[in-house]
């Protein structure tokens, strides 16, 4: 496959912050900026993970929030990328056992894409009460974390056939939707249009803010991202909306529902209860369902 300039990723150096949960020795708090959207599509089955796990090696690793760390692994073969499909997720194994004695395994997204070759980058909030975040944290530079990739990680495939698709995320849950976009907004000839709404606590919250404004910028009759948040303080420099992602603010932004239309939802539980229903489900439920969108019209990452 042939692939476009390489992922782009612009640090400036930022005075030292500690987390809140967790309090990292040595961390500086950095700018994370994409670069334009680059369009690395391959298809199903060309992903560098199998179905067996297989460690990797930590290379980078920076505090891009509060509470958030980007972890850059070295790939088993250095000389090709990921190779992973537009959408997909890969699992990560790691930590503590959990209560059956089980190995913690988690799904995340990488925000990086086919375009770097020999390593790849995860977004990744830590969690307090978290077993394998908490593990991911205290990792340093040449440990080693297990990755693998099956098929039931292959999620809804580029081109996704619809006119207008409706991002509706909250915290992390925007890693899969950077992925589409890179697609979307990087394959030459592709007019589909994209409405973000994506929920954060406060300002400081907000994962990706540059990136997703300048391709806001860049691709104004295309995408626009609308920033919402619960927790920011009264008083603050924020002018734009507060509260939660609902389906007010839904039609305030966001087409109808129709054949052309398909939302996108990838948050906390609590997003997919009130928004489309439990994420284990196709049937559609809540806001998304009262608004006309039906079971094919609406995935749930």
């Amino acid at each position: 496959a042939r692939f476009m300039l390489p992922l782009l990723l612009r640090r400036a150096t930022a005075p030292r912050t500690m987390f809140s949960c967790c309090r990292p020795r040595g961390f500086h708090v950095v700018p994370y900026t994409l670069g334009p959207p680059t369009a690395a599509v391959v298809p199903p089955g060309q992903c560098q993970f199998g179905e067996s796990f297989v460690p990797c090696r930590l290379v980078k690793k920076e505090a891009v929030s509060h509470n958030t760390i980007v972890f850059s692994f070295a790939l088993p073969d250095a000389t090709k990328p990921l190779g992973l499909s537009t959408c997909a997720c890969i699992l990560a194994k790691g930590g503590a056992m959990d209560s059956a004695g089980n190995p913690i395994v988690r799904p995340y997204t990488p925000v990086s894409t086919n375009a770097l070759v020999g390593s790849f980058d995860l977004m990744i909030k830590i969690y307090k009460d978290g077993n394998l975040t908490k593990f991911l944290e205290a990792m340093k530079e040449g440990d080693t974390l297990e990755f693998k990739h099956v098929p039931f990680n292959v999620k809804i495939q580029y081109p996704f056939k619809r006119k207008h698709i409706v991002m509706l995320t909250g915290g992390t849950g925007v890693t899969p939707m950077i992925q589409a976009l890179h697609a979307i907004l990087g394959t030459p000839g592709d007019d589909t249009r994209v409405t973000m709404l994506y929920g954060n606590r406060s300002q400081d919250d907000i994962l990706a803010k540059d990136a997703l404004e300048a391709w806001a910028a860049s691709h104004g009759d295309r995408f626009k991202c609308v920033h919402v948040l619960s927790a920011e303080p009264e008083g603050s420099s924020w002018t734009g909306e507060r509260g939660f992602v609902t389906s007010a603010l839904i039609a305030k932004y966001a087409p109808a529902a129709s054949k052309d239309v398909m939302a996108f939802v990838c948050g906390p539980p609590p997003m997919y209860h009130a928004l489309c229903g439990p994420r284990d489900t196709s049937k559609v439920t809540g806001a998304l369902a009262e608004m006309g969108f039906g079971d094919d019209d609406v995935f749930k990452f």
